[in-house]
């Protein structure tokens, strides 16, 4: 019997699976891109949604979004000083709509762009983890 990645829930592969959604999987490809962006991050399902973790929950899928992938990046579900502080990171891509001082939307578009994106989220992903 195959081993298990001990990163990969269960729950969430399960809740992809049953997901009638037309960028499914484009969503996958970008799981895989945040499992892989660190080795600390691991995965849940956190409001009704694949969420992504380190010490706290960090970025959870917005599945509502049918013409493109996007994800919340959040500091969890605790009030942490980054609301007032805020959070500071290069977005030279232009992927985040900041929605308060510690929370944004990703959005990394569907195929091509997604791709095109991808390094531009990496450095995204890795330096948003510092902050949680």
């Amino acid at each position: 019997m195959p081993k298990q990645n001990p990163k990969v829930d269960p729950a969430v592969s399960e809740l992809l699976l049953a997901l009638d959604h037309p960028l499914a999987s484009d969503i996958e490809k970008v799981r895989q891109l945040i499992l892989g962006a660190d080795p600390s991050i691991t995965e849940a399902v956190k409001w009704n949604a694949p969420s992504f973790k380190t010490t706290d929950f960090f970025a959870t899928f917005n599945l509502r979004s049918r013409d493109r992938v996007q994800l919340v990046f959040h500091t969890g579900a605790k009030v942490k000083a980054t609301a007032k502080t805020g959070i500071k990171l290069e977005d030279p891509a232009g992927l985040l709509d900041w929605r308060a001082k510690d929370r944004c939307l990703v959005t990394l578009g569907a195929g091509k762009e997604l791709t095109k994106h991808r390094a531009a989220f990496l450095a995204i992903v890795r330096e948003w983890i510092r902050w949680v």
